[in-house]
């Protein structure tokens, strides 16, 4: 069995505008592909002939999102891997193999981060099923990308001799990002090569190695495993049984360690999109160099990324520049300095701020909801049910809530009391009352709610009934 392994939500997540880390860009529809970046790489998987309907390996915050994609491209078989906390890729690549080999001892993982464009799907498969004969062969395969660039972004694979049985070579170094003048050298190097992030070894190799390189890693995740609780379409980690687990890479865990470790070189038109570089290489710059996105004036503009999300974003005089404008923040860099970002997400992460924790517009199974103003005593939501779907029975200690229906209708569950709301119409749901809303037809039900209390916070919520299985 080959088994794609997708590990999604928080890959390079970092790296993108900072409201947008609660909803990485993997999910984001992207500009000049057909969905996300998520479902491009499902669909890529899709294409190897014998594979299973992939793993996907996530964030818990971002199960909803993930199955609403799948559902969209009408998967409903993948099973999605729940972590509470994001361990990197070398605990979430041992849970999908101890998950593998439960239904075939034998089974291959080929491991995909969900934020990567290919655009030659033909050499992708067919360098999969280079990879797939090293596998058989006990090795663990890197795919290699031949440098075009001296990029200080991305990692390196130094390679020695070439394996006798295949088109692959063994692995002698990992190199971290390096400086500017070790970059150059690699690229005038031909025994260098970019390191893609994409593996594949059978699950067996991959744990015995674990086991010898990283054992507390390994002993931490056979631990979680053995607890892990089956909810339908979802196998959720329990906390307390993956906090204690190291988080780490693949690569430094064992890649780096292990005496069975190949490469094959892969030019397939890889682009890893976790880099304003590779962004910027990606799209199409007008005739001023500069890439525009939504609601954007600009004059005298040169060699700039400039997007606005949610209002009319004017920029003068400005050269170089990286600008992108969102419900919530601002972010204004130089394109030199932009990978930078990051220390600024610590900063606001250190600071507690309100931006990392609740984005503007937060997806769930029924729909979604965005915060338009909350100020002390009184928060202000639009929110949107989808056909079909429903809010679970619930009731709020601390607040009352208002709501009237903007768009389409919805049925509304206060008390013992069931209503048709119709557009323009309003209901009050008092503090501690059950109540429910639900969108048994067939548009999406779109309402304003006004709510008003002493405390507003998500937590402020029991649940007696809920059909996405959130009642503990």
């Amino acid at each position: 069995m080959l088994l794609p392994v997708v590990i999604a939500g928080g890959i390079g997540a970092r790296l993108w505008p900072i409201s947008r880390t609660m909803s990485p860009k993997q999910f984001i529809d992207f500009p000049g592909l057909e969905g996300s970046l998520f479902q491009n790489t499902i669909v890529r998987s899709g294409s190897i002939t014998g594979a299973s309907e992939p793993l996907i390996v996530c964030n818990l915050e971002h199960r909803f999102l993930v199955a609403e994609q799948l559902r969209s491209l009408n998967i409903n078989h993948s099973k999605i891997l729940l972590e509470p906390f994001a361990r990197n890729t070398a605990p979430a690549t041992a849970m999908a193999s101890l998950l593998a080999i439960q239904s075939d001892p034998d089974a291959l993982l080929l491991v995909l981060p969900s934020d990567h464009h290919i655009k030659d799907l033909k050499e992708f498969t067919s360098v999969v099923r280079e990879g797939e004969k090293l596998a058989l062969q006990d090795h663990l395969v890197t795919f290699g990308v031949p440098p075009s660039s001296a990029e200080t972004g991305y990692g390196y694979i130094e390679i020695g001799d070439k394996i006798d049985s295949g088109c692959g070579y063994k692995v002698l170094n990992f190199v971290e990002k390096p400086d500017k003048e070790t970059a150059e050298s690699y690229l005038q190097s031909s025994t260098y090569y970019w390191n893609s992030g994409m593996f594949m070894f059978s699950a067996r190799r991959y744990l015995e190695d674990l086991k010898t390189y990283a054992s507390d890693i390994h002993d931490s995740c056979v631990k979680a495993f053995d607890q892990v609780k089956n909810e339908g379409d979802f196998l959720k980690i329990l906390e307390a049984d993956f906090e204690q687990c190291r988080s780490d890479s693949i690569d430094y865990a064992v890649m780096e360690n292990t005496p069975h470790a190949a490469m094959i070189p892969f030019d397939a038109g890889w682009s890893d999109l976790g880099s304003w570089d590779a962004l910027w290489d990606f799209q199409r710059k007008n005739e001023s160099g500069n890439i525009l996105d939504g609601d954007v004036i600009t004059e005298n503009v040169k060699n700039s990324y400039v997007q606005s999300n949610s209002r009319l974003l004017a920029v003068v005089g400005i050269d170089d520049a990286v600008i992108v404008e969102t419900p919530d923040s601002v972010l204004v860099s130089n394109r030199s300095s932009v990978q930078n970002v990051k220390q600024i997400v610590e900063k606001l992460e250190d600071a507690n701020r309100n931006e990392i924790k609740a984005p503007k517009i937060v997806l769930r199974p029924w729909g979604s909801y965005e915060s338009i103003v909350k100020r002390k005593g009184y928060q202000v939501k639009h929110i949107i049910v989808r056909a079909g779907e429903s809010l679970s029975l619930q009731v709020h200690r601390r607040r009352s809530e208002h709501w009237t229906v903007v768009k389409g209708k919805g049925l509304v569950t206060c008390g013992d009391q069931e209503t048709t709301l119709e557009l323009n119409e309003s209901i009050f749901i008092p503090l501690g009352s059950k109540h429910r809303l639900a969108n048994p037809f067939a548009e999406p039900v779109e309402i304003i709610e006004v709510q008003i209390g002493d405390y507003l916070g998500e937590d402020d919520i029991e649940r007696f009934d809920d059909q996405y299985g959130r009642v503990e």
